[in-house]
């Protein structure tokens, strides 16, 4: 059986807590910051957890994570 590739793009997005479960990065948080409020920015700096529906597409793109 051949080795499985990982997705390098999804590597450098998602990566796993410690309790299993796939953390990602909050989106609009890269340009266009000066209309959105303080309060706006700093939740979107916060880290999310995958939604269950989506961790099983994201754990087959990463088979070794």
């Amino acid at each position: 059986m051949p080795k499985l590739k990982t997705r390098k793009a999804a590597a450098k997005r998602f990566r796993k807590t410690g309790s299993g479960k796939i953390a990602r990065r909050k989106a609009f948080k890269n340009h266009l910051l000066q209309h959105k409020s303080p309060l706006r920015k700093r939740r979107l700096s916060k880290t999310a957890i995958v939604n269950e529906r989506d961790a099983e597409n994201v754990e087959l793109m990463l088979p070794y994570l």
